[in-house]
């Protein structure tokens, strides 16, 4: 580069140098081969000039190019800086989920503890009232005494056996209420524990799934199955009552155990058949489920109202019966989900459905779950469909760009009615439409499977004591 700028600082002096003693202008009687010579000269010269042109450029394109390097290496820094920041950022995420994991362990721990302290105490009260039985039926034994005595006066021995009968009565009557005072705190404290534990759980669900990768929920968590769910069982018994219990839940309290297909009645509506599911020491109604994707959920306005499928494998219930079901009181909605690598996930909402004037409105507020809440709560969710849009404030029609009635509000978020699509399908427009569960802050999770169900709040008839698993 030198070389060349001492090149094109020289030319022009020696061609300058020599246009002064160039004879040519002042003497035209020149032979030719001077005059050629001179020809070259000048043609010395614009090469020379062109030289000088192209060292500028090469200089502006150097200074060019040492920006740009200067502005890549200022990015490199705070690229660096910022992975370091999130390494620490991740460092303290993991140090709290392992705490969060021990103080869970620790719960745990208690919470069996207490069970079978809560069991003891059971077993002495089961004493007591058989001693309080016995008790009761030597009163009655001193009521007749007690009559007789009205009618004759008693002895002193028969006065000290009255009076002694009573204290021990009294005292008995002390110790089972200073028991069952016991026992009410143990269950109090046994619910807080349990509270503690689903909390706790529920954190480290929410950090784990925002580490893992897509298309998978994460840990191996299993459900033990409870009763045997038929699916594509072409010869599946359908069980029929006598028409009159409201719902399943009603069914199971009336003696039936077997999970399958039974005919319901709610109040102020017609009969009609329902899949039960039996599970958690009481009966769930089943209003959605998926399993293989051999039905297509792509139904219009109609279909999604009157329902359809088959109860025994792929189907849905219908918003007309779903509605005359939870309309008589305060039920319970359960969603169960399951990833491609079989991972099982569950989330409850206490909620209330809307009538057909309303679009079928849906309103739910999070109890509790393994899984972070991917629907909007506290917010009135609109049904619709491809043929029958329900003024959500979007530019586009959901149900249509996304397939599958829903309770959509905004576009890309839950869909448990969307197109089956396999891990296969790797285009991004064909996986947004289809069934997957999308948190707030999250990637689109792709379900294998999808049950929703519901159940009354009635606590007597449900066990809180389930498996924190689906």
């Amino acid at each position: 580069m030198n070389i060349i700028l001492v090149f094109l600082f020289i030319a022009p002096l020696a061609l300058s140098a020599g246009a002064e003693k160039d004879p040519s202008s002042f003497d035209p009687a020149l032979s030719p081969e001077t005059r050629s010579r001179f020809a070259m000269l000048d043609d010395v010269r614009i090469l020379a000039n062109g030289l000088l042109e192209l060292g500028h450029g090469l200089k502006d394109f150097v200074h060019k190019t040492k920006g740009q390097m200067n502005d890549i290496f200022e990015k490199l820094y705070i690229f660096d800086r910022s992975f370091y920041e999130l390494s620490l950022q991740t460092s303290e995420i993991k140090e709290e989920e392992e705490q969060l994991r021990q103080t869970t362990a620790r719960l745990q721990i208690n919470n069996e503890e207490i069970k079978n302290l809560s069991q003891e105490m059971n077993s002495k009260i089961e004493d007591l009232i058989q001693n309080k039985i016995q008790l009761q039926e030597q009163v009655w034994g001193l009521e007749d005494k007690v009559t007789k005595l009205a009618i004759t006066q008693p002895s002193m021995e028969e006065t000290k056996e009255i009076s002694s009968l009573k204290a021990f009565v009294e005292q008995q009557d002390n110790d089972i209420k200073q028991l069952l005072k016991v026992v009410e705190d143990q269950h109090i404290e046994l619910d807080r524990q349990h509270n503690q534990i689903l909390e706790l759980e529920d954190k480290l669900n929410h950090i784990e799934l925002q580490e893992h990768a897509e298309n998978s929920f994460v840990e191996e968590l299993t459900e033990p199955e409870d009763t045997p769910v038929p699916v594509h069982n072409a010869t599946a018994v359908t069980y029929r009552s006598d028409g009159t219990a409201p719902d399943c839940t009603a069914l199971y309290n009336s003696g039936t155990r077997s999970s399958g297909v039974y005919t319901i009645k709610p109040n102020g509506s017609e009969a009609f058949d329902v899949y039960c599911e039996m599970k958690f020491g009481s009966s769930w109604t089943v209003i959605q489920k998926r399993v293989d994707g051999s039905l297509d959920f792509n139904q219009t306005w109609d279909a999604y109202t009157s329902g359809f499928g088959d109860l025994n494998e792929e189907f849905w219930l219908g918003l007309n019966k779903t509605y005359s079901i939870t309309k008589q009181g305060d039920y319970i909605l359960r969603i169960e989900l399951q990833d491609w690598k079989d991972n099982k996930r569950y989330i409850e909402y206490a909620f209330s459905l809307g009538g057909p004037e309303t679009n079928y409105t849906l309103q739910l507020s999070r109890m509790f779950g393994s899984i972070p809440n991917a629907l909007p709560e506290q917010t009135e969710l609109r049904f619709s469909t491809a043929d029958h849009e329900a003024n959500i404030a979007i530019d586009y029609n959901c149900p249509e760009n996304y397939l599958g009635g829903w309770w959509h509000s905004e576009c890309e978020e839950t869909n448990l009615n969307g197109k089956y699509v396999t891990p296969r399908s790797r285009g991004r427009p064909e996986r947004r439409k289809g069934l997957y569960w999308k948190p707030k802050k999250g990637r689109y999770y792709l379900l294998k499977s999808t049950k929703i169900m519901i159940h009354p709040t009635d606590l007597k008839s449900f066990d809180f004591t389930q498996p924190n698993v689906i």
